[in-house]
């Protein structure tokens, strides 16, 4: 859960957010190199008194301004293609399945490993929150899976296109009537993770969060 104030992304609750983490601070770093290299050449450039207007070609610096930037290019696109190929792999064996569906505006889920157990969940409205709870992000029945077990998460939608977004995990699926999408989640730490519908899906859109439970294998099964 975030904070008030907080800049960087929420700490990583499994390994998917933290190679998303790892690539955020390797891009944000590049960035940076760049800002900083382009302001002190500006700099230098106000602060010369010499001028290139005599000067017509200059092979040199048109290699380097062309092969520098091709490098950096790389240094974003390898580690960025290895993490996109990581979000849609799927394990050879799945423990556990949950389908979620999209309506407006809450989610039905459906979990077949559990006796193909169903239900609704519904934002709790202000007036019910009990102390400590989080207004618009509570809900009357809460998603719970286990921890260090891979669970497939299936999502579709019954009416028009959601998003099924949980940012500490690393997950963010599209809800598209007629069409089912797949993810893997493997929750490292126990807890209790918020996340909201990511597309705009009419007048109550932002009245639909998503709430999942993790709880340790045994107390998964004592349910």
């Amino acid at each position: 859960m975030s904070s008030w104030g907080q800049l960087n992304l929420l700490d990583p609750a499994s390994i998917i957010q933290s190679e998303m983490l790892l690539f955020h601070d390797h891009a944000l770093m590049i960035i940076m190199g760049i800002f900083i290299l382009v302001v002190c050449i500006g700099v230098l450039l106000l602060r010369s008194g010499f001028s290139s207007r005599t000067v017509h070609e200059a092979q040199t610096l048109e290699v380097l301004w062309t092969l520098l930037p091709a490098l950096l290019l790389t240094t974003l696109a390898l580690p960025s293609l290895r993490l996109l190929y990581l979000l849609d792999e799927q394990p050879l064996t799945t423990s556990n399945t949950l389908k979620s569906i999209g309506h407006q505006w809450y989610w039905s889920y459906e979990m077949p490993f559990m006796a193909n157990k169903t239900f609704d969940s519904y934002m709790t409205p202000t007036s019910e929150l009990s102390p400590g709870e989080y207004r618009l992000l509570e809900v009357d029945h809460r998603v719970t899976l286990p921890v260090n077990i891979n669970t497939s998460v299936i999502t579709t939608s019954a009416d028009v296109i959601h998003a099924w977004a949980l940012p500490a995990l690393g997950i963010k699926m599209d809800s598209v009537p007629g069409r089912l999408n797949m993810m893997n989640i493997n929750p490292l730490i126990s807890g209790i993770f918020y996340g909201q519908c990511s597309e705009i899906c009419g007048a109550n859109h932002a009245f639909m969060p998503i709430c999942v439970e993790t709880v340790p294998c045994n107390n998964f099964l004592s349910l």
